[in-house]
Order: structure tokens, then sequence, then C-alpha cells
């Protein structure tokens, strides 16, 4: 390789270089053959050097030539030279040049190939990610991961710049569960016990905070044993931040500050703001979500009271039993056939409407669907809705939260078929004041709708325990396109609040001693204020780059079904590290159960 070590990258060569001899190393990418002159297209993850074996080459090149195949790994040496006018390629970077070989020498060969390296493959997922080696290859797979990288330098810039220590913590930890199952880990020096992989770095960043490292973040690696889907992994990357003697503004201030340069350093975006502010029952009123997308607008109305008044005894007991109608609007698509607004339905059962009601607006009013029950307040409903003729209006009457889950996921649905989104835009906002405790119908009891270690806001703090569904806790969602980018929350740091919140879920304090008695017991010895959030870095990498799923930009993912075809994990083990691990497996032919 010394002799035919790369001078310059497949992506360097321009006009300036015309007159120079080079060398070069990649791949082919393309091999032709016209009339006995050679174009080879080498590639690196720079870019395409177009090589030309002329007929005057000599001949152990043009035999070499034949011999060539996609992928064979290259060393070229040759001259730089102008490619001839009407050959000239403007959607190369390289396009105004070539490379007249002198000399080739193969580095490495190829087998067939599964599939053609290309700007995107269109193999199978499973194919592509058995010989993810391969499909790395291809240019859209290295622009996602120099983006990933990219976006992991500037968020290291900008958290240095603000004052914060990078610090590792522990991979190997106590079980502890936070919503997940835990991934486990055996004990080969403990026999019978385990660690754990952590879903968070959550109660280390909060020690960290008691020993009096105040600005802490981390790229930090996190496992979750939960069902993978589009934008979820077994193992998943985020960034995240812990900050002591703050308020919730710091917070927001601090991540805001993040995305902009992160944005702005690695696209070249310049994000305004401040980001827009929702309250969680605003968003759930407005858009049927708390991760709203704001690059379209389809808001939802609140129509209950004139619900009332109809004869569509729907949508009036339903109001009278404290329920809620919602209505949305949808400018000029009277022209929905009532397939197309079956489809809506479907969407708005998987949440747990019964049903979806709707008419059209028409210079006459109020036709098809549920019109006819609704005629009375017809022109009462259309000033609410501000709707006008060629306008289709849905609805769903349920509860509240049912009835904005609902019609949101038709407004999402139709912001999709639609294409409202505009195209290549990044609309950020913050979802705040979520309720602390949510209502769990199968265990008759209160679930933290975050985490168990969040303030509440301090208007609820004598209340709380009379009144668990009111309480409003300090909360903060970053949300970007209809994505959950970021969650998190101030810090209960006194424990007699602690306790409380403990108390109401059904914890016991010797369950929560068992459990998370080394931070408890961290909160004796002068914890300070602090608060915190995290940030999904393969998410927000796959809505930078553009991509529906956080497998286009993890180097080495999992399958839906969380198995990697790469090494073909998971994999059984043989039984001498079984006994070592004082392990034996109750059904080594079926579930694999311990």
């Amino acid at each position: 390789m010394d002799t035919m070590k790369r001078t310059h990258t497949c992506g360097a060569l321009r006009s300036e270089h015309v007159g120079s001899t080079v060398t070069l190393n990649g791949w082919i990418h393309r091999n032709r053959d016209h009339g006995g002159i050679h174009f080879i297209n080498l590639r690196d993850r720079y870019g395409i050097t177009q090589i030309v074996i002329d007929q005057d080459a000599p001949k152990h090149l043009q035999d070499l030539a034949t011999e060539l195949k996609f992928e064979y790994c290259l060393a070229v040496t040759g001259l730089v030279r102008e490619r001839p006018g009407t050959m000239k390629n403007p959607d190369m970077t390289t396009g105004d040049i070539e490379v007249a070989a002198a000399e080739i020498q193969i580095l490495s060969r190829c087998e067939t190939l599964p599939f053609m390296v290309d700007e995107k493959s269109e193999a199978r997922e499973d194919l592509r990610l058995k010989y993810r080696y391969l499909d790395l290859r291809s240019f859209s797979m290295q622009r996602n991961i120099a983006l990933r990288h990219q976006v992991t330098w500037a968020t290291r810039e900008y958290m240095t710049r603000q004052g914060f220590f990078e610090i590792e913590t522990p991979t190997l930890i106590r079980s502890t569960p936070e919503g997940a199952r835990d991934l486990l880990v055996p004990s080969r020096l403990q026999p019978g016990k385990f660690y754990a992989l952590p879903q968070s770095p959550q109660m280390f960043k909060q020690i960290l905070m008691v020993s009096g490292l105040d600005r802490y973040y981390q790229i930090a690696r996190c496992y979750r044993d939960e069902d993978a889907r589009g934008d979820r992994q077994l193992e998943f990357t985020q960034i995240d931040v812990e900050m002591s003697f703050v308020s919730r503004e710091d917070v927001l201030s601090t991540l805001e500050g993040l995305m902009v340069h992160v944005f702005s350093a690695a696209m070249q975006i310049d994000l305004p703001r401040p980001f827009p502010r929702f309250s969680y029952r605003e968003a759930m009123d407005r858009f049927g979500t708390d991760k709203p997308d704001i690059r379209f607008g389809l808001e939802l109305e609140d129509i209950t009271e004139t619900a009332r008044k109809s004869g569509f005894r729907v949508f009036a007991d339903t109001a009278e039993a404290g329920g809620t109608v919602k209505a949305l609007r949808v400018p000029g698509k009277a022209e929905y056939s009532r397939k197309q607004i079956e489809e809506l339905e479907k969407a708005a059962k998987i949440y747990g409407a019964k049903g979806l009601a709707w008419f059209k607006v028409t210079t006459e009013g109020l036709e098809g669907g549920s019109a006819k029950f609704l005629q009375d307040v017809g022109k009462e409903l259309l000033d609410c809705l501000q709707a006008v003729p060629g306008d289709l209006v849905v609805m769903v009457a349920d509860t509240w939260n049912t009835a904005c889950t609902a019609l949101g996921a038709v407004r999402s649905a139709l912001g999709r078929d639609l294409g409202l989104a505009e195209a290549g835009a990044f609309r950020f906002c913050w979802v705040i004041d979520f309720p602390l405790f949510e209502w769990n119908e199968e265990k008759k009891g209160w679930d933290p709708m975050h985490h168990m270690f969040s303030m509440p806001q301090e208007a609820f703090l004598a209340t709380m325990e009379d009144d668990p569904g009111a309480v409003m806790g300090d909360l903060y969602d970053l949300v970007c396109n209809g994505y959950e980018l970021a969650s998190g929350s101030i810090r209960i740091h006194d424990p007699e609040i602690q306790k409380k919140v403990f108390r109401i879920i059904g914890f016991s304090e010797e369950e929560a001693l068992e459990r998370f008695g080394f931070l408890l017991n961290s909160f004796r010895y002068g914890p300070p204020p602090h608060g915190g959030i995290a940030a999904g870095l393969d998410r927000l990498v796959m809505i930078m780059a553009g991509e529906p799923s956080i497998r286009e930009v993890i180097p080495f993912p999992k399958n839906t079904a969380g198995i990697s075809p790469l090494e073909d994990s998971p994999s059984t083990v043989d039984e001498a590290q079984l006994r070592e691990l004082r392990l034996t497996l109750s059904n080594p032919e079926g579930s694999g159960e311990a």
C-alpha cells in the first residue's frame, strides 16, 4: 500500500488539479466498456471520480479492465485531465475532470452482491441489515451517519460552551423499572443476582446534582425491553441533561439554544426563537395530541354546547353526560368519497371512537352523513366552524380525552394524505403543564404521567393527596414535526414531597427504599433544587434526515422483532457459559425462560 496510498479522496479533484498525477483508493461503483475505452466510477465516502482506461493504455490495464467488477476495492494512479465539453457532468462535484489510469492495483475482490450499492438500496430491510456493511456504503446511509456525527459534535460543542461537564454513568446498574421492562445481565461473581442495563441515567444524574456537579450532560446509551417501532429500539441514544438551581425556564432555554445550534451547525438552518408553547390541555384541545405537528392548521373545535341543543341524540346525550363533541373542518374536501371518509373513521376508531360523524357543506346547507340530525343547529355549526360550501366536517362525541385523541388521529391522517406539512420545514414547540398523575383503569390507581421524581407545581402541593387528578406537574416536552423529541421535568428534592407522590401511586416507603434507596438516601444530605431533560438523539437525526425510521440513522440497528440479522442476535449460548452463570433454561427449545 505504500506506493499506492491515496493522495486525494474520490470527491476532492477539480479543474485546478488538471495535469497532476494522483492516486485514489475506493470501490468500483460502475464499470462501462465503450468500444474498448473503459470508464470506471470509483467511489469512497467523499464522492465519485471517473477513471478512464484509454484504448492506447498498456495491455495489462486493458486486460485488467475486463476483470473488474462492482465493489472491487482498487488503488488507481493516473493523470488528472479535463473532460471533453460534452462529457462534463454538472451533477457530480468531480464532473469536470477524469483520471487517465496509468496503474491499477486490486486491493480486494468482491463476490456477487446480494443487492446493488447505490444512492439508496431498495432491498428489503432484513437483507439490508444482514449485509449492513454493504448498505452503509450507500450515499444515503453515509449522509445519515455523517449527519449523526455532526449533530453529536455540535451537541458537545454547545454544551461545553455552556459550562456543562460530560459525565459517564454506569451501564450495569440495579434493576429499577421505569415504565418498560429492564434488560437483565446475570452476574457470574454474585450467583443468582442480576444487573440491569439502564433505561435512562435518571437516578445517577440526580445524584450528580446532589454531588455538586451542577451542569451535567451525556450522550447516553439507554436500553428498554419494549417492542420496536419506527422510532423505537431496544437500545438507543439520548442527549441527557441535568442542571441545579434552575427553574423550568432555564431548562427550556438551554434546550432551545442547543436545537438552534445543532440545526445551524449541521444543516445551516436558522430556527426561530422562542419556540411556541402550549399547555397540555391546549395542545389536546387544538390538535388532539400532546405532540402536535404545527406545520399545518386543521385545528379541532369544541362544538359541545351547540351539540347539546341539537336533535342528534348521540351528541346531545354525550354533552349531557359531561362528555365532549369535537369537530374538524376540512377546507375544500366536500369531494371526499364515502370510502375515503370510512378510512378516516378507521383512524378514529383505533383511538377509541365509536364512530365518525360527518357532513358536507353545500350552498344549500348541510348534506350527507349526519346532516339530517343536525339541521336544527346547522347555521350555528357553520358559524362556529367558519365552514363554507365545499368543506367537509368530521366529528367525534365521547369523553374529552377520547374525542380529542380520536379526532387528532384523523387530523394526522389528513395531514399525511393531503400533503399539508411543508416539506423540509422543522417546526418546534413546547408542551407544558402536564397533569402529574394519570388514572390507570386496570389497576384502579394513579400512575405518574412522566416519572415519579417529577415536581408538582407549587399551587398543588397542599392539596395533591386530596385530588391527584387536578395536580399539574412541572413537566415539559419538546416536540418537532409531530414527534416527541425530548421530555423532562423539575425534580423533587424534598423527601416529604417525594413520600406524598409515592403514597399517591401506591408505593410503600419500604418498596420505595428497596427500589430507589440509593437515590432517596442521597436526598438526606442537602440536595439542591434541580431539573433536567433528555432528547432522543436517534429521533432527532431521523427528523433532520427526513427518514421514516430511526433504523435509517443508526449504524447497526435491530429489526422490528428486536433481532440483528448481521450477527444473528440474540443467540443461544453454550452450556458451559450457563453453568458458569449458574443458570438453567426451563424451556430451551421454546421461550428460553431462565
